[in-house]
């Protein structure tokens, strides 16, 4: 069975991530389009630089054009906000990005989008389920990718030019001229060092680079970044005496940020620090959308300016569907994606990136200072986190224990109340929180918990784990 998560399919290579689950995919998405009269549509793909994205990709576009649909086929590496850039200017009903993210490096995956470049929403996977699960081998039309190409059903373009103009138009790149910052980045072997390193060099910013070469196993560590990921990167920034750290994740779709004295800046402050900057220095005007773990520091900004924070499920299909619902401004999660309005409609650790060296550059302060500044006016939140993985029989314990019988630990602040919309989260009355959920990518529990000093946070966190037997 082929289950989209949170974040489209992703498997074990070999196990589940394999060439005909891969081209059962792809004849479910044009089962699907064809009932939808979608066939005269083209597909737009990309992959990334993981082990067989992209001959995974040639997979899929073989299939595709085996069936007599239009396959505009990104023949470079690319980031998942480069395609879905191209598919919302293309005029799309679908694409795809071949890539497993910020997974281990044995997993790969698929990420379907829809009209608009958006993350396909839980309604359309689930449809696209259907399809795919009805399907044997037999039923898998498909032809070479060079035969394709040379009918003319495979169209192999370089959108990386538009894409690099688009950030570009959205960002003052005088203001970043004049500043003249030095910025260490790291592409975690990634995808993002072509496209973000000339917008840093349009912007006359002196830029070195690591970790840019090829390794399908990512220097043998995570490519995600985190304070953890990123001990390298933290020493060269202090040691080379850069203005700034970059990283992005393996697709460039999650930025990591590491301020001038080394220190890592969590996903939820950069959300912060955005949404102030927005409002504060751009004079922008509109509500924000954070998921259900996220930093509640957004609410109380948001209510300070006189607007509302909202609050959905994990996933980002559900952030940019409740930035267009309500106008909101700015959306993300505190794994490190986000979305500015007027930009695409998923995340983007590129122009995340872009619009943080446009902040330092304009508010002329370093990144501790402003955040520092922030939270003394609006208070502190801290953040803690804990992830375990399981075995089934202890998912299934967990499942019962938390969402069957619905038992929680004695805290030592009052509760105010529990919500089960994704997971289980705990609201207390002081203004902090705890959360349990299952993660839709990779077989994890996960427990966030934020509160006013980080002491607190681990100490509370501590308490759900041992009651979870974790």
């Amino acid at each position: 069975m082929i289950q989209f998560g949170t974040g489209g399919f992703r498997a074990v290579i070999g196990d589940d991530f394999t060439r005909a689950n891969v081209e059962l995919l792809a004849q479910g998405l044009i089962n699907k389009m064809k009932a939808e009269g979608a066939e005269n549509s083209p597909l737009i793909i990309g992959y990334d630089r993981r082990f067989l994205s992209d001959i995974a990709a040639k997979w899929i576009s073989g299939v595709f054009a085996a069936n007599g649909i239009h396959v505009q086929f990104i023949n470079r590496e690319a980031p998942t906000p480069l395609i879905m850039f191209v598919v919302k200017q293309a005029g799309a009903l679908y694409g795809m990005a071949i890539t497993a993210s910020h997974n281990p490096a044995e997993y790969n995956g698929v990420k379907v989008f829809t009209k608009g470049g958006r993350d396909a929403s839980k309604e359309v996977t689930n449809d696209l389920e259907g399809y795919i699960n009805c399907l044997t081998a037999a039923d898998v039309r498909t032809m070479p990718f060079d035969e394709g190409v040379k009918a003319g059903l495979i169209e192999l373009i370089d959108p990386m030019n538009d894409y690099i103009d688009s950030i570009l138009s959205f960002i003052d790149i005088d203001k970043i001229k004049a500043k003249k910052m030095r910025i260490l980045l790291d592409p975690m072997f990634g995808v993002s060092k072509t496209s973000l390193q000339t917008i840093l060099l349009t912007c006359r910013c002196d830029v070195d680079v690591i970790n840019d070469r090829h390794d399908a196993l990512f220097g043998g560590r995570l490519p995600s970044p985190s304070a953890k990921t990123l001990t390298r990167l933290s020493t060269m920034v202090v040691e080379g005496h850069y203005d700034l750290g970059i990283a992005t994740d393996g697709d460039a779709d999650r930025i990591g940020l590491i301020d001038s004295e080394g220190t890592f800046i969590h996903p939820n402050d950069i959300l912060v620090l955005l949404y102030y900057y927005l409002v504060k220095y751009k004079g922008w005007k509109g509500d924000c959308v954070r998921n259900i773990a996220t930093t509640h520091l957004l609410d109380r900004l948001a209510n300070a300016f006189g607007c509302t924070c909202w609050e959905v499920p994990v996933g980002f299909k559900w952030i940019s569907s409740k930035m267009e619902e309500t106008g909101a401004i700015i959306g993300g999660e505190s794994s490190g994606g986000l979305t500015v309005k007027g930009h695409i409609a998923g995340k983007d650790g590129i122009y995340a990136a872009a619009l943080l060296v446009e902040m330092v550059s304009v508010i002329g302060k370093p990144l501790n200072t402003i955040l520092k500044e922030i939270k003394d006016e609006y208070g502190h939140c801290e953040m803690s986190e804990y992830d375990c993985r399981f075995s089934e029989q202890k998912k299934a314990e967990l499942n019962d224990l938390l969402f069957t019988q619905k038992k929680l630990p004695e805290f030592p602040v009052e509760v105010e109340k529990v919500s089960y919309m994704d997971g289980c989260k705990v609201y207390f009355k002081n203004g902090g929180w705890i959360i349990c959920r299952f993660s839709g990518t990779e077989p994890l529990i996960r427990i966030f918990c934020e509160m006013e000093t980080y002491s607190q946070a681990v100490a509370v966190t501590e308490l759900m784990r041992r009651f979870l037997g974790l």
